[in-house]
C-alpha cells in the first residue's frame, strides 16, 4: 500500500491534470505533457517533452525541452495556486498510515498529545444561529439533517480562527482564506475532535480545507457514530454521510479499517466520465470490498445532490442495496457504467 505523501502526490497530480496538455500515464509514477514553462514546440502542438517522476518518495518535474526543474509543489504552484496550498497543507502535515492489522487504536486518543486550544472555542453551533442566518439558510436549502445541526459549526474569519487552533498553518499576509465557512469536526471514537474541516458557501477555493489537530489520526468522518461490527458505508463526504445508516466519509484518507473487507461497501459520486473516481472504483474491486455503481436513472452526481433533488433517505439507500456489487460482477458493471 502506498504510504501517505505517495497518495497525497498521486491525488493532486490528478487534479492538475487537465491543466498539463498532452497528459499522460507511461507507467506507475511517470507522466508526459506539453510543458507549462515553456509550452514545448511552438510548431508542433503534439509534441511534449516534460515529465513527472518519482525519486526515492517525492515526485518532480523536469522538461527536455527548455530544461525547466520543479519539485511537485512549485509545479502545483506554477499552475494552480490555491490548489498548491492545499497541497502543502496535506503533503506536509499529513502522517503516515498504520500498516497493522488491528487499527481500533487509530481511532482512540491512546497519544498524550493534548490540544492547546479548544478546537470548537469561541464558534457558534448552527442549531443556535437565527433562522435567517445565512450559514443556517444554506443547510437547509441542502437539506441537511436537522439533528446534525449541534455538530456542525459556522466560522466568520476561517483564517484566524484556524491559526488560533493551529499557529502557523496560515502565513499568507493577504488572508486568502479570510471569509466564512461551515466547520465540520471531525471526532474519534471517543468523541474529541481531531480534525475539522472547513467548507466554502460560495465560489472559494478550494472548496474544503481539511486542517489536522492530531497527528496520528486518519481523516476519516464519522467515527463517533458508527457501529464497526455492522455492515459499513464509505461515502467521499461528510456530507454525504449524513444521509446513509452506519456511515463513514473517506476526506482524501487512504482508508485503513479494523473489520472485514467484506463488511464494506464504497458509495462513490456519481460521475463515470471522471478518472480519477473510475480508478478508485477499480482499486477498491481489486481490494476486495463492494462497490455501489449507480444505475443509469441516477443523474445526480452525489447523495446530497440527490436529496436536493427530491429523493429521500429511504428511496437513496434502497438504491444502494440494490446496486451494490463485488468481485467479477462489480467488475462487470463498472466496465459498462464507466462508457455513460
Amino acid at each position: 500500500m502506498l504510504i501517505m505523501s505517495g497518495y497525497i502526490d498521486l491525488d493532486y497530480i490528478s487534479k492538475i491534470q487537465p491543466r498539463l496538455q498532452q497528459f499522460k500515464k507511461k507507467r506507475d509514477y511517470l507522466f508526459n505533457f506539453r510543458c507549462p514553462v515553456c509550452g514545448d514546440s511552438k510548431k508542433s502542438k503534439t509534441k511534449a517533452r516534460a515529465y513527472l517522476y518519482r525519486v526515492k518518495t517525492d515526485m518532480f518535474f523536469k522538461c527536455h525541452n527548455c530544461g525547466s526543474g520543479l519539485n511537485l509543489a512549485n509545479l502545483i504552484k506554477l499552475v494552480d495556486r490555491p490548489l498548491y496550498d492545499q497541497y502543502i497543507l496535506e503533503r506536509y502535515k499529513g502522517s503516515k498510515p498504520n500498516s497493522e492489522n488491528n487499527l481500533f487504536d487509530k481511532f482512540k486518543n491512546t497519544t498524550k498529545e493534548k490540544l492547546k486550544y479548544s478546537p470548537l472555542q469561541g464558534l457558534k453551533a448552527i442549531v443556535n444561529l437565527d433562522d435567517e442566518h445565512p450559514a443556517k439558510k444554506y443547510l437547509n436549502k441542502r437539506k441537511i439533517p436537522k439533528q446534525f445541526f449541534d455538530k456542525l459549526y459556522y466560522s466568520n474569519k476561517f483564517q484566524e480562527y484556524v491559526n488560533k487552533i493551529r499557529p502557523g498553518t496560515f502565513t499568507d499576509i493577504n488572508k486568502v482564506y479570510e471569509h466564512p465557512r461551515l466547520i465540520i469536526p471531525f471526532y474519534d471514537v471517543d468523541n474529541e475532535v481531531f480534525a475539522i474541516q472547513g467548507r466554502a458557501f460560495g465560489n472559494e477555493q478550494p472548496k474544503y480545507l481539511t486542517i489536522k489537530l492530531k497527528e496520528n489520526k486518519q481523516k476519516i468522518y464519522g467515527l463517533e457514530r458508527v457501529n464497526l461490527q455492522n455492515r459499513l458505508y464509505i461515502v467521499e463526504g461528510p456530507l454525504d454521510s449524513l444521509f446513509v445508516d452506519n456511515c463513514l466519509a473517506a476526506a482524501g484518507a487512504d482508508l485503513q479499517l479494523p473489520v472485514e473487507k467484506k463488511d464494506v461497501v464504497f458509495v462513490f459520486d456519481n460521475e463515470p466520465r471522471n478518472k480519477q473516481i473510475i480508478d478508485r472504483m477499480y482499486k477498491a474491486i481489486d481490494d476486495n470490498y463492494m462497490i455501489v455503481v449507480w444505475p443509469n436513472n441516477i443523474k445526480e452526481k452525489d447523495i446530497n445532490e440527490m436529496i436536493i433533488t427530491g429523493k429521500t433517505k429511504e428511496q437513496i439507500q434502497n438504491i444502494i442495496l440494490e446496486n451494490t456489487y463485488s468481485g467479477l460482477t462489480a467488475l462487470t458493471n463498472l466496465n459498462n457504467y464507466k462508457l455513460c
